[in-house]
């Protein structure tokens, strides 16, 4: 074979490696590394090893419920408007204990409904000519349902008797008619809060409302301050008179203070704010 022929062979060789995509293998050494590359097995390659690294433990996230605007608790039933004329004993009587059945009784709209034993509404003479008004009732009125009738109540009922009276001859109510107290142990009683005394004193109102009387003996700072919308310390309202809507009020010492500083002095200062009402009411010292 010539030169010649070889060459055109050569041309011919390398037109149909161009044909298949195979322009960049060159002849000679070169294509005979292709080819025994081509002709040799398949190796895959195995995937690099890979420390296995436990997945990161996260707390789980805590899902905050999205905080609902405080609901004021619902209003107290409209009362019905009292007559005009003045009311009977037996009406008073059947007011306040209409009051007492369709609205104190089963009144859950504040937190003290949830601890209380049972509602304390007052008792009393209907038509009394005195109302004695305290803070809150305490264990013992919790549990029995009458107000004042633990040690201060006690002592209340001594100082009813010596103005001349008995406790059926006066009308005696708080301003919430349920225990406010720490649940301990053991359980303390505590003042009423803001939005309870708010939440049950119209229940109060309604009651001086329809009794009437000639006048309020305020024991202690708390139902002072409400009675009268007032700020003041109790040293300076104590044995002074002012005024709830045209009823005289007298604030004096709450008998539980009376028992915490049994002093002649206090004891002195209650019963001249009492002779005080006496006189105002006509009754003899």
């Amino acid at each position: 074979m010539d030169a010649s022929s070889g060459s055109a062979r050569k041309r011919m060789w390398l037109n149909s490696e161009k044909a298949f995509g195979l322009n960049s293998v060159r002849a000679g050494k070169q294509r005979a590394k292709a080819v025994a590359m081509a002709k040799a097995p398949a190796v895959i390659a195995k995937p690099a090893s890979r420390e296995f690294v436990p997945p990161v433990r996260r707390d789980p996230v805590a899902i905050v419920p999205p905080q609902m605007p405080a609901v004021a608790p619902p209003p107290v039933t409209a009362f019905a408007p009292l007559p005009a004329a003045s009311l009977s004993r037996d009406e008073k009587k059947h007011l306040l204990a209409e009051l007492n059945e369709e609205h104190v009784k089963g009144c859950v709209r504040c937190e003290l409904s949830k601890t209380r034993t049972q509602t304390v509404f007052g008792e009393g003479d209907p038509d009394a000519s005195i109302v004695f008004v305290g803070e809150g009732p305490g264990g013992t009125e919790d549990a029995t349902g009458r107000p004042f009738v633990g040690r201060a109540g006690q002592l209340l009922d001594d100082m009813i008797k010596a103005m001349g009276l008995r406790r059926d001859q006066v009308y005696i109510a708080n301003i919430v008619k349920c225990r406010a107290f720490l649940q301990g142990p053991p359980p303390k009683d505590r003042p009423p809060t803001t939005d309870e005394t708010a939440t049950c004193s119209p229940y109060l109102v309604r009651q001086l409302e329809i009794i009437h009387p000639k006048a309020i003996v305020a024991l202690g700072l708390p139902a002072t301050k409400y009675i009268l919308s007032t700020n003041q310390s109790m040293s300076s309202m104590r044995g002074r008179w002012a005024d709830w809507r045209g009823i005289k009020v007298m604030p004096t010492y709450h008998p539980a203070y009376i028992l915490r500083a049994y002093t002649e002095e206090n004891r002195r200062a209650v019963w001249n704010d009492l002779q005080q009402v006496m006189a105002y009411v006509g009754l003899k010292k």
